[in-house]
């Protein structure tokens, strides 16, 4: 039997043990942090429990297939509870749009913007429908290696009605005439760290998905789907290591054949996966030599997403006037993206995300009080040189808490009861990611399926990668399908 190691215990890195198991190989799971999860981590603080990054559910059947293959089923483990409706956007004149995933409440909702939208919209929902469903069917689970052959899984009249031509607002802007309309459902665009101006039109999927498959809090936070896969893992007999940092992956020759500890341990595999981001794995975990050169050139030239600040505020009373996903834009909403993608410095005016998941699982505050999640893109840590993080988190706090205010969320920074703060720098160091991206690598036309960072090291055979940088993408559903992808590449390396 194969021993196979994996570095790093998030989604993917989970995901792919569970298949490696299940095809009978052993594995070994390493993961530096005291819990399992990786970027999807949790925090309790004097009775308040935090997601860290991923604060919803999508695409619920991607991990009931998951738990399908080793024979169970994803509700045994987990409890689902359907936030609906689903997010809200807002606007600095007070405008919001709420998206809903009952067609009748989305329809009236979308007709206040655009009116006569009703059979534009139901026309977007069935193309979008059939672009998502080739998508998954044929593109996102492919581990083709040529353009040609990942494309060739489609007929031509299929490879049209993608919209990779178009930008995701250009694509948006063809079913609805509505600027407000384009710019709620170009904001999905940020769940992948990237802008509506750039990602491919293909990307109108993402507010399609979470329209039809609904938005989802598991009982217990995002945290308690983390849980449920790693028990999953133990139970199909992958071990898992916490608090066991690897410091380097090692070399046989011109193989990947193993992993050397922060302790000085020595781990031998037969196959190492690294569930650390892709480029940070490269610059920073590769032995000397060809591999590790080429590693390092390959990261510096990687276009990667936005960092983010991020506060976790437990606060004194009920939150009222918001609900449990709100997406605030600034004034300029063209220019924030693309200050987020080429600027420097954080933005005087920047979009931002609230998640107050306390309001779908009141069990998750003290009772009477309230979580709230604030999460706040960057630019890059090499584009923010020299910021005063500290300060930064200063204003960041007082300006979202007056946004709040101007859309009739009343609080205060007296409300704030506890609070923690994660800069870019915060999170580069505590999960692995390179130059403090959030999102891992870019998302745009010529960064998908065979142009993006293969799941494989073809210079140093044996290594193998999971996760946000590499192949499907970024988001808990992608990378745990990613996993699977890794786990088959594997499987035909140690065959």
């Amino acid at each position: 039997m194969s021993r196979i190691v994996i570095v790093g215990a998030g989604l993917g890195g989970l995901s792919a043990a569970i298949n490696l198991r299940l095809a009978g190989h052993g594995v070994l799971v390493l993961e530096q942090n005291e819990l399992a999860g990786g970027r999807a981590n949790q925090l309790k603080l004097d009775g308040f429990t935090f997601d860290t990054g991923p604060s919803l559910l999508n695409y619920p059947w991607v991990f009931e297939g998951l738990f399908r293959q080793a024979g169970r089923n994803l509700y045994d483990y987990l409890e689902l509870i359907e936030v609906e409706p689903g997010i809200r956007f807002y606007w600095p004149d007070g405008e919001s749009l709420q998206l809903s995933s009952r067609f009748d409440l989305l329809r009236s909702e979308l007709e206040r913007f655009d009116p006569g939208v009703g059979p534009r919209l139901a026309r977007w929902l069935d193309s979008a429908g059939r672009n998502y469903r080739l998508s998954f069917d044929r593109l996102v689970v492919s581990n083709a290696d040529s353009p040609l052959k990942w494309l060739g899984a489609l007929r031509l009249n299929e490879l049209a009605a993608l919209g990779l031509e178009n930008s995701l607002y250009r694509q948006l802007s063809r079913s609805f005439h509505s600027e407000r309309i384009c710019q709620a459902m170009g904001s999905y665009a940020m769940y992948l760290g990237g802008s509506p101006f750039d990602l491919p039109g293909l990307f109108e999927i993402l507010p399609f998905g979470e329209i039809n498959y609904g938005l989802w809090l598991p009982r217990g936070g995002i945290y308690a789907l983390v849980e449920a896969m790693e028990r999953l893992a133990s139970e199909v007999g992958v071990e898992v290591r916490t608090n066991c940092r690897v410091e380097q992956i090692t070399q046989d020759g011109a193989r990947a054949a193993g992993v050397l500890l922060a302790g000085g341990e020595r781990v031998v595999a037969d196959a190492v996966v690294s569930n650390c981001d892709l480029p940070f794995t490269d610059a920073n975990l590769l032995a000397a030599g060809t591999a590790k050169t080429q590693g390092v050139k390959r990261a510096s030239r990687l276009k990667m997403t936005p960092g983010v600040l991020t506060f976790y505020w437990g606060l004194r009373r009920e939150v009222q006037g918001l609900g449990h996903h709100s997406i605030f834009f600034p004034d300029d909403y063209r220019g924030s993206f693309q200050a987020l993608m080429s600027g420097t410095g954080v933005s005087i005016d920047p979009p931002f995300y609230t998640s107050v998941a306390s309001a779908s699982d009141p069990a998750l505050a003290p009772a009477g009080k309230s979580t709230m999640f604030v999460l706040i893109p960057t630019p890059v840590l090499s584009r923010l040189d020299g910021t005063d993080f500290f300060s930064e988190a200063e204003r960041l706090k007082h300006y979202v808490i007056s946004r709040l205010q101007r859309h009739g969320c009343v609080i205060s920074a007296a409300d704030i009861e506890i609070e923690r703060a994660w800069t870019p720098v915060d999170w580069q160091n505590s999960f692995a990611l390179y130059d403090g991206s959030a999102f891992g690598a870019a998302h745009r036309l010529f960064m998908l399926g065979p142009w993006r960072p293969a799941n494989r090291n073809t210079r140093l055979p044996g290594l193998f990668y999971v996760g946000a940088s590499t192949t499907p993408g970024t988001g808990m559903p992608l990378v745990t399908l990613g996993g699977r992808m890794t786990a088959e590449r594997v499987v035909s390396y140690v065959r």
